[in-house]
Formats: structure tokens, C-alpha cells, sequence
């Protein structure tokens, strides 16, 4: 089975900083078709921090890394998205406690702890046309697969978020901002989603995963 050292998942984390920090008009932009247009900005924001802050955050263990760039993302990124990805990062690093590397299982496992803890704080669920339409067929596309490639998973699970885009488009929001337009919200992508999608592609062309991007927004 394969495994990934705390090493891999700093350098995961750097690389998300780095397609965050590079879309951050994008993803506003993308926001602003039904929502308030800052989810780029807010976002942005506190993975400039995270990005400053990694080379020297506590490494004892994943855990204790992923706990402080959860406390990193409550404090510095704006709007509902601090709330929502610092429990995710929070909800992960419980799951990695102690550990210095993480065989699939407990990969996996942190993926469904982050998910649980995404829904008890923002109340959304899968069909809202949130970041969880993408999360949630990630985790299950997980528990499919035994790990022994991590490639093969990196690639299956970016095509979930992919093709998550286009199947949630004509959804109406019913979370965030989107939700208040009501159907204006309709026939538009998901920022979140996007986002979700942009990192796995970004992870893919870092780590030499074959993948062609079938969403407009994600082959742009």
C-alpha cells in the first residue's frame, strides 16, 4: 500500500497555496455570477498566509501541520469559506494525530472526517451546489480504490470534481450567497467546486497524472 510522508503533504499544501494565490480574480470572478464576487479574494487571503507561514509551522506531525493551517484559514479567510475550510484542515489533522505518514486508509479516513465536520458546521449537504457535491463523490470514489496507486486515485478523483461542475451547474444554490438569488443561480458553476477541481488539476500536472479537463471552466 502506498503512503504519504508529512513531507508529501506539505508539498500537497504548497502547491494548493500556489492555485489559490493564481485564481484568486478568477474565482471571484466566478463568484460574481451569483454570488458576492469575493470568494477568490477571501480565499487568497489566507493561503498568502499559509503559504508565508508553511516553511515554518510546527512538522512534528501531520496532524499538528494540518491543526495550525486550520487555525491559519478560521483567522484569515474570509467570508463562510474560514469557517468551512479550517474545519475541513481541522477535522483531517484530528484524523492524522500523531502520525508522521499516512497509508491510504487513513487518507481516506481524513477525507471522510473533514466532510463530517464541512457539514456539522455549514449545514449544507450533497445537491446544494457547494464544495460537497465535489467532496463527497471524492470520498466515495476513495473508498472504491485499494490505494496501491496514488496516481490512479489523483486522477479518478479529479475527474469526480471535474464532472462535478457540469452536473451541479443547473442545480439552484441553497447555501452561501448563491442561495439568495435563488434561480438566478441556476446555469452557473459553483466557485467552490471549481476550486476543488482547479487543485486536483494543478496536483495532477505537478505530479505527471495524464488528465484532460472536460468543464469549460476547468480547460480554460
Amino acid at each position: 500500500m502506498s503512503t504519504l510522508t508529512l513531507a508529501d503533504i506539505e508539498k500537497a499544501i504548497d502547491i494548493t497555496c500556489d492555485t489559490v494565490i493564481r485564481n484568486e480574480k478568477y474565482f471571484s470572478d466566478l463568484d460574481g455570477l451569483a454570488g458576492d464576487g469575493d470568494f477568490g479574494t477571501s480565499l487568497a487571503t489566507g493561503f498568502k498566509v499559509i503559504k508565508a507561514d508553511l516553511p515554518t509551522i510546527d512538522k512534528s506531525a501531520i496532524g499538528a501541520m494540518l491543526l495550525k493551517i486550520s487555525m491559519i484559514c478560521s483567522k484569515h479567510v474570509g467570508g463562510s469559506s474560514g469557517p468551512i475550510w479550517g474545519t475541513g484542515f481541522m477535522r483531517a489533522g484530528m484524523a492524522a494525530k500523531g502520525m508522521t505518514e499516512v497509508d491510504y486508509a487513513t487518507l481516506t479516513a481524513m477525507v471522510g472526517s473533514a466532510l463530517e465536520g464541512i457539514m456539522a458546521r455549514g449545514g449544507a449537504k450533497r445537491g446544494d451546489k457547494t464544495l460537497l457535491d465535489a467532496l463527497i463523490p471524492i470520498h466515495e470514489t476513495m473508498q472504491t480504490m485499494d490505494g496501491s496507486d496514488l496516481k490512479a486515485v489523483l486522477a479518478a478523483v479529479t475527474k469526480v470534481a471535474d464532472e462535478a461542475i457540469d452536473e451541479t451547474r443547473s442545480l439552484v444554490a441553497h447555501r452561501g450567497r448563491a442561495s439568495q438569488v435563488g434561480e438566478r443561480s441556476s446555469n452557473t458553476p459553483d466557485p467552490g467546486i471549481v476550486g476543488i477541481a482547479t487543485i486536483l488539476y494543478d496536483w495532477c500536472k505537478h505530479y505527471g497524472v495524464d488528465y484532460t479537463p472536460k468543464a469549460a471552466e476547468l480547460a480554460r
